[in-house]
Parts: structure tokens; sequence; C-alpha cells
């Protein structure tokens, strides 16, 4: 190590890669920790045993851990990330979707209300009535589909 204290640049290296070596250290600790405890297929006391060897001989309960369950530390962390899509895809369709979803039937039971409580008219009705249904008369006539209206 006295190379390095010739040089200020290679002491600068060496303490960098020191620091990134923490850094790292603590970041795949706090992993397996957080493995430990996402993982639904370990018991009460699997959980408890394994922590307590990751917290307090910290070197070899993660080196172990990693040995034993680190495949499988992977398969969970793909399997919880595409849980994770699923659900935030099926909040996107149930939030974006909802307007699309609904079906004619239930516009048309919409308005019904409304023409019912007053809250629109019965000319309102029919066009929106038509508007639903698609029966809607493009403007200039031309190629234009009659609405049909209830006697």
């Amino acid at each position: 190590m006295e190379l390095a204290y010739d040089y200020p640049l290679l002491s600068m290296f060496w303490t960098m890669l020191w620091f990134f070596l923490w850094i790292m250290w603590f970041i795949l600790l706090f992993r397996i920790i957080g493995d430990i405890i996402r993982d639904d297929e370990l018991s009460g006391w699997g959980k408890t045993g394994w922590m307590v060897f990751v917290i307090l001989l910290p070197f070899l309960g993660v080196f172990v851990y990693v040995i034993a369950r680190g495949k499988s530390m992977g398969h969970r962390e793909i399997a919880h990330a595409r849980a994770q899509q699923a659900e935030f895809d099926a909040y996107i369709k149930k939030t974006a979707g909802e307007s699309a979803t609904t079906s004619s039937a239930d516009e048309l039971a919409k308005l019904s209300d409304m023409r019912a409580r007053g809250d629109i008219t019965d000319e309102e009705f029919r066009r929106a009535k038509a508007v639903v249904l698609g029966e809607a008369r493009t403007p200039g006539g031309a190629g234009a589909t009659p609405v049909s209206t209830p006697r």
C-alpha cells in the first residue's frame, strides 16, 4: 500500500474502490433482507432464522443466503415485478377504460333516468339516443342516415 501513498491519484482510486464496495455491500444486504421479508414460501421461523443469521453474522449470512437461495431470489424478483406490472395495467385499464366500456344500453338507461328526472327534454333525449345508437345525421344531407323517432 506504500505505492498508493506515493501517487495521490492511486490513493484516491483505492479510496473510491473501497467506498464503492462498501455501498454495494449495503445494497446487497438490504436486498437480501427485503427478499427474506417478501418470500411467501418461508415460514415465520424460517424468516426469523435467516434474519438472525444475516444480521448477527452479516458476511457469512449473506454469502450463505446467496448460495442457498440466490437463484430463487431472482425468480421471486421477476414474479414480483410481473405482479406489479399486472396491477398497474389493470389500474390503467380500469381508470382509462371506464367511459369506453359502458355499453349503449347503459348509456340509454342513464338518458332515460335523466329524462324521467326532467333534466333533459324529450327532444334532447331523442338526439342523445340517436348519437348513442350511431344514427346521427351527417351535416349536408348527402349520405345521411335517417334518425329514427319513436311513435
